[in-house]
């Protein structure tokens, strides 16, 4: 095996996920491109390592499995789908830009309310300005 090809233990130590991730994401049709040895080992390269980051990342901001499946289904395509897959990806990025803008919206109100929270502690009285009748 050369350097460039890794089987799965290999892999999970590369990409710090467990084995059972990685076999999870194959299982789940999200992993492209797996060859076999000649003693039936799945043999992973470069490639999966970074496929798997994108494919983590894009489930941790809220891609569902079902579009990763089909982004995934499109990559396989080849080139006549990079129209496509951008398109899919800049749709994902915009629900990602509003999901963050949600965020900052909640800190915002969290910030202010540990800030109500210091305040009547350290006044040992409540002030006046609860941020929770501002933000309505």
């Amino acid at each position: 095996m050369d350097t460039s090809s890794l089987h799965i233990g290999a892999l999970a130590t590369r990409t710090g996920r467990t084995i059972h991730t990685i076999r999870w994401y194959e299982a789940q049709g999200l992993i492209p491109g797996v060859q076999r040895d000649g003693g039936g080992r799945r043999v992973y390269g470069e490639l999966h390592v970074g496929w798997l980051d994108l494919m983590d990342r894009l489930r941790r901001s809220g891609m569902s499995i079902a579009e990763m499946r089909a982004y995934t289904t499109l990559v396989k395509q080849g080139r006549t789908t990079l129209t496509q897959r951008r398109e899919m990806l800049a749709a994902h990025r915009e629900r990602v830009l509003q999901t963050i803008a949600e965020h900052r919206a909640a800190l915002k109100l969290i910030d202010a309310k540990v800030g109500f929270y210091d305040e009547w502690i350290t006044s040992g009285h409540r002030p006046k300005n609860d941020p929770n009748r501002r933000a309505r």
